[in-house]
């Protein structure tokens, strides 16, 4: 199991009414028996606009994950609600003019993805192996070798199921990838929790192509 939501509480502000963090429960094709039609089946969205809103949310979560044999996703960049808005009317517009009409319903969702506003950006540096004097060297290297407005780099060390995930802040990608063949990830979900069994076949979310949201 990864449950790491005690250690991102301390990353997360909301500074204004207008943030928000984007969390997604999900299932993925590699955790879903009996050939999937999709890679990824969202199962639920959520925008946590306060700490006290995701603590009374995450047993939520949580169950759902359980239940679906799903994952949950946080996007550590906060969103803004005003931001996301006005990329969600550009998203429809698109649409309607290429006559999608059926991918309106997911404009906003998609909105999430596409747009952050946090001054204090951070990175996913994703090693997918559990080897400490590996983990380490890629550490030191990135504090070290790679250039940056920040002296320590390394915000935090979360743990995935091949590997860790690195929190960091943004330093110069072309010294790391002189030495290291890594993942650097600008904007993607960390994992918040994935329960101990996955790979649970539920009819309801393999039926159909669309996504499924409340």
């Amino acid at each position: 199991m990864i449950d790491v939501f005690e250690q991102i509480k301390p990353l997360l502000s909301f500074d204004t009414p207008d943030d928000f963090y984007y969390v997604q429960v999900f299932q993925r094709r590699k955790d879903m028996p009996n050939g999937a039609k999709k890679n990824t089946i969202i199962i639920k969205d959520y925008y946590i606009h306060s700490m006290d809103y995701f603590e009374k949310k995450y047993p939520e979560i949580k169950a759902l994950c359980n239940f679906f044999g799903a994952r949950a996703g946080l996007r550590l960049n906060k969103r803004s609600f005003k931001k996301v808005s006005f990329r969600t009317m550009m998203n429809i517009t698109s649409q309607m003019m290429q006559e999608d009409f059926h991918s309106t319903k997911q404009a906003f969702s998609k909105a999430c993805g596409q747009c952050h506003n946090d001054n204090n950006k951070k990175w996913i540096v994703d090693i997918d192996v559990k080897e400490r004097d590996v983990i380490e060297s890629v550490k030191d290297h990135i504090n070290n070798n790679c250039r940056s407005e920040d002296t320590n780099k390394i915000i935090i060390e979360l743990p995935t199921k091949n590997g860790v995930h690195l929190i960091t802040k943004p330093f110069d990608k072309s010294q790391f990838t002189k030495v290291f063949k890594m993942d650097i990830q600008c904007d993607n979900p960390i994992n918040l929790y994935i329960p101990d069994i996955t790979g649970m076949k539920i009819g309801l979310y393999e039926e159909e192509e669309d996504d499924k949201r409340d």
